[in-house]
């Protein structure tokens, strides 16, 4: 309880806070951080332009956007979908198959 109360104190003390941040750790953590997030902004960017270029994404919005007469075409659909989404998988099993061996 003590220490919350100094911790709290000394966090909230401007001069603490100012001298801390001119510090060769926190300036390096600060460095991480910031690397770390525009590195996890690229991945995302990355993963979202994927995503949108899938056949299997394109292929979900073409079969909600229609309603099925039966279930045995909801069937089919799922199965075309099913298979599409093994089709990319494979695919992308053999790029990193292939990166790692470039790599190499």
């Amino acid at each position: 309880m003590v220490l919350r109360r100094i911790f709290h104190a000394l966090i909230n003390n401007a001069q603490v806070v100012e001298k801390l941040s001119e510090s060769r750790p926190i300036r390096r953590a600060a460095q991480i951080t910031a690397f770390a997030i525009a590195k996890a902004q690229i991945a995302g960017k990355d993963a979202s332009t994927k995503l949108l270029r899938s056949d299997t994404f394109r292929q979900i919005r073409e079969e909600t956007s229609k309603m099925p007469r039966d279930a045995g075409e909801l069937g089919r659909r799922a199965t075309r979908l099913r298979d599409t989404f093994v089709k990319e998988v494979k695919e992308g099993m053999r790029d990193a198959n292939r990166r790692i061996k470039d790599r190499e």
